[in-house]
């Protein structure tokens, strides 16, 4: 018998076992901070256009214009003031996780139901009506 501590650590888990149902197991992703779709647009827009404007190389890959494309078609807000908006929001329910407040601001559910049914971890985290009142505040910053 050996009288050294264990070196091995314990294995991580298998990708793709990452799940967001009423249980939210994200992995690696865990606690990290998550972009709604307009904040990703936003931050990879201006990444770009600041590397244009001091001439460095954009390497502007097939995946790069893709992911661009992608954005501009699906985030809901262009304005970095609608944007910011949003996020004050979202950060003012601190007890919904990351994912979830993006997931929230990414696909601005008319109601609760269609919320809590695309996201099922927010089931037992936040009520109908407070929940209602949320999405209601992220509609009225939706561009008209």
């Amino acid at each position: 018998m050996s009288h050294h501590p264990p070196t091995s650590r314990s294995r991580p888990d298998a990708p793709g076992t990452e799940e967001a149902t009423t249980v939210l197991r994200l992995g690696e992703f865990e606690g990290v901070d998550t972009l709604t779709l307009s904040e990703a647009s936003l931050v990879i827009n201006a990444l770009v256009a600041k590397r244009r404007n001091d001439r460095k190389n954009v390497n502007e890959t097939e995946m790069l214009t893709k992911t661009m494309d992608y954005l501009d078609t699906f985030a809901r807000f262009k304005k970095k003031e609608s944007v910011e908006a949003v996020e004050r929001l979202l950060s003012s329910y601190p007890h919904l996780q990351k994912f979830e407040r993006a997931q929230l601001g990414s696909l601005c559910c008319e109601t609760a139901e269609e919320a809590k049914y695309l996201i099922p971890s927010l089931a037992d985290k936040i009520s109908d009506e407070e929940l209602q009142e949320m999405l209601d505040e992220i509609y009225k910053l939706m561009p008209r």
